[in-house]
């Protein structure tokens, strides 16, 4: 057994030499297992072993006892320990995540921390192909699609392992058992409260004892072959940042559109719990929208459409950037932009031309404010005819929402001489005969 599971570390590269490797072990079998196979295969990898163990404060005096029968452990290795006390009740009900979801959270965060403090590389988890198949029965009942049936994954990019993925419950303890290792039992395993373990010690047993006695190779299987199909469409949607071109998703099929807006959420959001196919169809239809505008409220997103564009964003971002901001301009000078990038001011006399000529101005002796658009703000742009608001320029030329607020605008003494986008005022533009221009240079400004 111990070189299966060797061979599934070096199939899915779970370890680096060297590596720093954090074993989650609560105290139950699988965890066990995993801690002592592991140790007995340090030595090939040269891995550094630390236990680590979270006590969720759900179970009183027995899950006390787990904590220090897994610190005893350790030290019976000659491992270091690490442990987090948490109230997951507590968080649960700030959350309003049932108990599983908040010891989850909890769990991941403490993996998250040991790993930015450099403390551990890889943390590696004991769960067994009884828990992906069970996984993935309980994904279906709840109507995941085939990203859900992925079930758990081998190897993560957050860098959490399962070596244990291709045993079976049973096998762990048979090994338990014949090297006299012994291990705590979770009385709440048992507990039919819990859709889980309903799924674990009654819906399991039927599905293998009336339909299929390898029910659990068979669900175990399909996430396989979920999690492959999954790997190629990862690769085929690339980066999603959180505000991109609608048309990305409305010009998709809707199997690409759906995991596009997925991903998007993701980035956001951490994960996908909460989410379910209507959400995701929501945000699909207002992509394809004729209106052009919109927003939508899913759990843990906020999304926003304005002309060709959707923005994924955390609602607690908290509000959005104001628009309140004034330079004095004295050029030579460059200004740094609080979304990226940089706007630079440059006096360059006759012969010599603007990265842009539009962006050239006849050099005014007045002091110059580079400031946000107001309503209000209007002015005649170089090759029209008569004054236009800005406002009404933005929805000509189809300006996101989110971007106005701090829409850069160079005025003096109560005239505007030039806007982003927009161009100088007619009465400064620089022409061929301008002896003396300004010219204003953006560089790596995020458009959305």
């Amino acid at each position: 057994m111990v070189e299966r599971i060797a061979g599934n570390i070096s199939r899915y590269n779970m370890f680096q030499p060297g590596a720093r490797v954090g074993v989650a072990v609560s105290g139950g079998a699988d965890s066990v297992c995993l801690l002592h196979v592991l140790f007995e295969l340090a030595p090939r990898w040269n891995l550094h072993l630390r236990v680590i163990h979270v006590e969720h404060g759900i179970r009183g005096e027995a899950s006390r006892a787990d904590t220090q029968f897994v610190r005893e452990l350790a030290e019976s290795l000659g491992l270091p320990f690490a442990c987090r006390t948490a109230d997951v009740p507590a968080l649960a009900q700030e959350t309003r995540d049932n108990l599983e979801q908040a010891a989850r959270r909890i769990r991941h965060e403490f993996y998250r921390e040991l790993t930015a403090r450099g403390e551990v590389d890889r943390v590696a988890t004991g769960h067994t192909r009884n828990d992906q198949a069970e996984t993935v029965l309980y994904r279906i009942l709840r109507g995941s699609g085939v990203s859900g049936v992925a079930g758990i994954r081998p190897a993560t990019s957050d860098g959490i392992v399962r070596p244990l993925l291709l045993l079976c419950r049973g096998e762990v303890e048979s090994w338990l058992r014949e090297r006299h290792i012994s291990w705590r039992e979770d009385q709440t395993n048992a507990d039919p409260a819990y859709l889980r373990n309903r799924i674990r010690h009654q819906l399991m047993p039927l599905l293998r004892s009336e339909y299929n006695p390898s029910v659990d190779d068979v669900l175990a299987r399909m996430a396989t072959l979920a999690a492959e199909d999954e790997q190629f469409w990862d690769a085929q949607i690339g980066d999603v940042p959180s505000t991109f071109e609608v048309s990305r998703i409305a010009d998709a099929t809707s199997a690409l559109g759906r995991r596009i807006v997925r991903k998007a959420i993701e980035n956001v959001k951490g994960d996908l719990r909460q989410v379910d196919f209507n959400h995701v169809e929501a945000i699909l239809n207002l992509a394809r929208s004729t209106e052009g505008s919109g927003r939508l409220q899913i759990p843990g997103v906020d999304v926003l459409r304005s002309f060709d564009w959707i923005r994924f964003r955390a609602p607690s971002a908290g509000p959005e950037p104001r628009g309140g901001f004034s330079y004095r301009i004295a050029p030579p000078c460059m200004i740094e932009w609080l979304e990226g990038g940089s706007i630079s001011f440059e006096i360059r006399e006759n012969g010599s031309s603007c990265d842009r000529l539009e962006d050239g101005l006849c050099c005014p002796g007045e002091v110059l404010e580079l400031r946000n658009w107001q309503p209000g703000d209007r002015y005649r742009p170089a090759g029209w005819n008569h004054e236009r608001k800005i406002k009404q320029m933005f929805q000509d030329a189809r300006i996101p929402i989110w971007l106005r607020r701090r829409w850069p605008v160079l005025a003096t003494t109560g005239k505007i001489l030039w806007s982003r986008r927009f161009g100088p005022a007619a009465e400064f533009a620089a022409t061929g005969e301008t002896p003396c221009r300004l010219c204003i240079c953006e560089r790596d400004i995020p458009f959305a």
